[in-house]
């Protein structure tokens, strides 16, 4: 638990909430339903076991956060419990609530037991995969699939390892029961073009068959895209861009853009994600912001590069 003041609103609250939902309790020392509510959510804190984090505020210490969070939901009595989930207050209540109401509504917001073992198993696998154990790290991967099967992280990253040791037919069968996900998740989506590649690499031609042809004719799209995939599979991935941006410059709607498209996939592939920010980071300056800042990835030159050169081809 912890008292949020406007020193610590950011770090303590706003950055905290992107690591796991925070409930900030809004109270005053001579409200006695407050001091009856205080307790009680003390107690649920220690039942949850870190599935959410508690913070409070007094409100006649701190009467400019406790005014615009009431503003913004329109609560002009206290307690007022506010949620936050992501750097963004999502839902609160009013009132010492029994505690099976608490619990109702802490469950609408907060991971289950089941969800933050999992996460726990994809952060461990991430990190024996840094150290090189991928076996293990594949292990922990699908005891978190297996834990709490909806985890996408941990099932884009079980399937991109599983790709990258030569597991392919395991990997397109860890990749199928989110399939559906391809039309709307651009990594799925990576995920599906990429193990394609895989499936095709071993029939497809030499590459003195496919540098043959292509030399025969410059607009054979068919040759230059399996050569793409060849490399690929072969996990080149900047030779395989390369040759998908000569159709990309040459015909940009080719088989309804799909050297576009699997261009963008191998970008996708390569990015690392923008990670949380946690508590720590440098404090918000000036005006009190409750909307958390997202958090800013350094560019890879390669990635840039290659963006660059996809965005003048279409251009």
């Amino acid at each position: 638990m912890s008292d949020i003041t406007i020193q610590n609103f950011e770090a303590d609250l706003i950055q905290a909430s992107l690591l796991q939902p925070v409930l900030l309790d809004i109270w005053a020392p001579w409200c006695g339903p407050c001091r009856a509510l205080g307790p009680l959510l003390e107690k649920i804190e220690v039942a949850y076991a870190g599935r959410f984090k508690l913070a409070k505020l007094n409100s006649d210490d701190q009467p400019e956060i406790a005014a615009q969070l009431s503003q913004a939901f329109g609560v002009r009595s206290i307690p007022f419990c506010v949620m936050f989930k992501d750097g963004q207050p999502v839902d609160g209540f009013v009132g010492a609530l029994p505690e099976a109401q608490i619990c109702e509504f802490l469950d609408r917001h907060v991971p289950s037991a089941e969800v933050l073992e999992a996460q726990d198993q994809t952060e461990q696998a991430e990190a024996l995969e840094a150290e090189g154990d991928t076996d293990s790290a594949l292990a922990r991967l699908q005891q978190a699939l297996a834990t709490d099967p909806a985890n996408d992280q941990a099932r884009y990253d079980c399937v991109k390892l599983l790709i990258e040791t030569g597991q392919v037919a395991q990997a397109r069968a860890a990749w199928q029961p989110v399939a559906a996900k391809a039309l709307v998740d651009g990594r799925i989506a990576a995920l599906g073009l990429w193990l394609d590649a895989c499936e095709k690499a071993p029939s497809a031609r030499s590459a003195q068959a496919l540098a043959e042809a292509i030399a025969a004719n410059r607009r054979d799209f068919e040759a230059r895209y399996e050569l793409a995939q060849t490399w690929w599979a072969a996990g080149h991935f900047t030779e395989a861009m390369d040759a998908l941006l000569e159709i990309v410059m040459r015909d940009k709607t080719w088989s309804e853009q799909l050297a576009r498209k699997t261009y963008v996939a191998i970008l996708e592939l390569m990015s690392k994600p923008a990670p949380k920010t946690g508590p720590g980071a440098e404090p918000a300056k000036g005006a009190l912001e409750v909307v958390g800042r997202a958090a800013v990835v350094a560019g890879d030159p390669v990635i840039d590069q290659y963006r660059r050169k996809l965005s003048m081809a279409l251009n």
